[in-house]
């Protein structure tokens, strides 16, 4: 584990807003001015493959990194992109059931839920009683 990358580890950890890379740069950047971009994108495609992170592809927006490596799923806010992680346990039982029914190989999956985060919410009520 190289300075940078435990850095960068650190910086995901300890939040849970879900980054994309240009926003972890920055943080890290605070810690360790000298960083390149460039150094951070390879450290988290490395973090990654590692298993130490998750990378988040998420329909309609960038790439973003959540620092919590175990399965679980995310909510997006349709209106600003804010992602947040859904509270419900893995649906394992989907891999189970597809497991033998196709000539795939099941290497996992991906489920997104979308909505509306309680700012926009707020915001879009008070729109539609305005109009």
């Amino acid at each position: 584990m190289t300075p940078q990358r435990r850095v960068i580890l650190e910086e995901l950890r300890r939040v849970n807003d879900h980054p994309a890379a240009d926003e972890i740069y920055r943080r890290v950047r605070k810690r360790l001015p000298k960083i390149s971009l460039g150094t951070v994108y390879r450290n988290l495609e490395v973090l990654c493959e590692l298993g130490e992170i998750q990378r988040l592809e998420l329909s309609g927006s960038t790439k973003r990194y959540d620092g919590v490596p175990n399965k679980h799923y995310h909510i997006r806010c349709v209106e600003c992109g804010r992602v947040d992680d859904a509270p419900i346990a893995p649906l394992n039982q989907i891999e189970d059931d597809l497991y033998g029914t196709t000539v795939y190989e099941i290497i996992g999956h991906n489920l997104e839920f979308t909505g509306l985060c309680p700012q926009c919410s707020r915001l879009h009520g008070a729109r539609q009683e305005a109009g």
